[in-house]
């Protein structure tokens, strides 16, 4: 059976390792604080019947200044300041499983989330905050544009997540 994507409960947050100490960081220690004081949701991907974390990401409300957006994106936007959008604040792999294409699936599955979320209370894009340069070409290999004047921050408009899920 193939593995499947839930909300955190009782996984094995302690044998997650993915090279990334924030992230593993994050799962093992915050995640449930997080979960508590809903702030951001924790999605795991799990093989059935196993409580072992293969990866995980989390989702969050968040809001886009206009102004950061590509100026194209800019004109076709209400004059609202602040606009909302969701946050794919974190996205890890267990080291082991690396290279398997799980990021991928990780992120189809926090698209598909958030384009469901965007249906119930609006929102403009999903954003991310990548890590490193590695993290920024993956989100970019998908499709997602940069910010303006924020090197790794990135989004991906709602509209084009529609075109990837139609409902």
């Amino acid at each position: 059976m193939p593995p499947t994507i839930a909300p955190l409960g009782q996984h094995d947050r302690a044998a997650f390792s993915c090279g990334s100490e924030p992230l593993d960081r994050y799962l093992k220690q915050q995640a449930k604080q997080g979960l508590r004081n809903r702030v951001a949701a924790v999605f795991v991907l799990c093989q059935p019947g196993s409580s072992t974390i293969l990866g995980y990401y989390t989702l969050s409300a968040s809001v886009v200044t206009a102004t950061e957006l590509d100026p194209a994106l800019q004109k076709q936007l209400p004059r609202y300041q602040a606009l909302p959008a969701v946050l794919l604040g974190r996205l890890a792999v267990d080291q082991r499983q690396q290279g398997k294409g799980i990021g991928k699936v990780l992120l189809i599955d926090a698209l598909q989330r958030s384009l469901q979320y965007h249906t119930q209370i609006g929102a403009l894009a999903v954003t991310v905050d990548a890590k490193d340069d590695a993290a920024r070409s993956f989100y970019e290999h998908y499709g997602f544009t940069r910010f303006v004047n924020h090197e790794y921050r990135l989004y991906l408009p709602m509209r084009t997540i529609e075109k990837l899920f139609p409902l």
